[in-house]
């Protein structure tokens, strides 16, 4: 099927269920822990989550210790330390985390602080705040015990410094799939949801930038009686149809999480008519355990981890 008629006919909508509300008493309870996230490292993010949510540990430590592991590790150049720079050659950091009770905190435009995952959690634990952004941010993590440290690696920077070589007059960002955000799901033994999401962002972007990553309801969006939802890929276009929180009101109203994902990149492949030069791709987890993932374009992966079991899976495309 062609990419237009793909729009024309509808097929996304089609294949969804008739809008009505979920019953959320009626939803199955899971118990068993599990943890669901994007892309290839995702798979070490899953196993240091599962060793929390396998010892009776909550949901919320679990996705922080998970996403953790990708924010430190410099050979990962879309997250955290060793995250591909600005345009300007600085590294800036996007980061939220949402628990079962509907709190949330985030970070953006946060510099020379390897973890903003865990700044993200000190705003909605120690504040009032949802967001804290730039030098307001890294002087709150500073102030709560967060040490600075130069997180350009020589290999980012040496990207940086060849991107910057060639680059042309119309030429204002990074290549379109330096999207690897993490966005991390887990339920815990006793039912509870929680979520994080993380990321360097775009590279080479224009300074200031700021996607989807650290806005609720476009990067990450977690409702403890749904289900949950995270993001990667073009953030600007996440945030248009706030991606993640409409997934989860489309289970609310009985859809399945795989056809709440393609439902939710239909509203974007509609709005482009079907042509689009970029990557977006969503993850969900529902109550009951069930999950979904879809991506605009082949190439993404997931990572789903449950029981003894840690494995990647690869999404094929809804238009090519």
């Amino acid at each position: 099927m062609e990419r237009r008629d793909f729009i024309k006919t509808g097929l996304i909508s089609a294949a969804a269920p008739t809008l009505i509300l979920a019953d959320v008493e009626t939803i199955k309870r899971s118990r068993n822990p599990m943890a669901l996230s994007t892309w290839n490292h995702g798979l070490k993010a899953n196993e240091e989550a599962m060793k929390l949510l396998l010892s009776q540990g909550n949901a919320l430590d679990a996705v922080e210790a998970g996403v953790k592991i990708s924010e430190a590790d410099p050979t990962i150049q879309s997250v955290g330390l060793g995250g591909r720079p600005d345009k300007d050659g600085h590294v800036t950091l996007d980061a939220c985390i949402m628990d079962s009770q509907g709190n949330a905190g985030s970070v953006a435009y946060l510099q020379d602080i390897k973890h903003p995952v865990s700044v993200a959690r000190k705003v909605m634990e120690l504040t009032d705040h949802v967001m804290l952004v730039g030098q307001g941010a890294k002087s709150f993590a500073i102030t709560h015990g967060f040490k600075e440290e130069n997180l350009l690696t020589e290999e980012s920077r040496t990207a940086w410094l060849k991107w910057k070589k060639k680059l042309g007059k119309k030429d204002d960002l990074g290549p379109n799939d330096d999207h690897d955000t993490i966005s991390l799901l887990a339920q815990d033994s006793i039912g509870n949801l929680a979520g994080a999401c993380t990321t360097s962002g775009l590279a080479y972007k224009i300074p200031g930038r700021v996607g989807d990553s650290p806005i609720i309801g476009a990067g990450l969006f977690v409702d403890n009686e749904i289900g949950a939802a995270g993001a990667t890929g073009r953030g600007e276009e996440v945030i248009k149809v706030a991606g993640s929180f409409l997934i989860v009101e489309l289970m609310r109203q009985g859809y399945a999480p795989q056809d709440a994902c393609k439902e939710a990149l239909g509203r974007t492949i509609g709005r482009h008519d079907g042509e689009l030069a970029f990557q977006i791709a969503y993850i969900a987890l529902r109550k009951d355990g069930e999950i979904g993932a879809a991506a605009i374009r082949k190439g993404f992966k997931y990572a789903l981890s449950s029981g003894n079991k840690n494995k990647l899976h690869s999404v094929k495309g809804i238009i090519n």
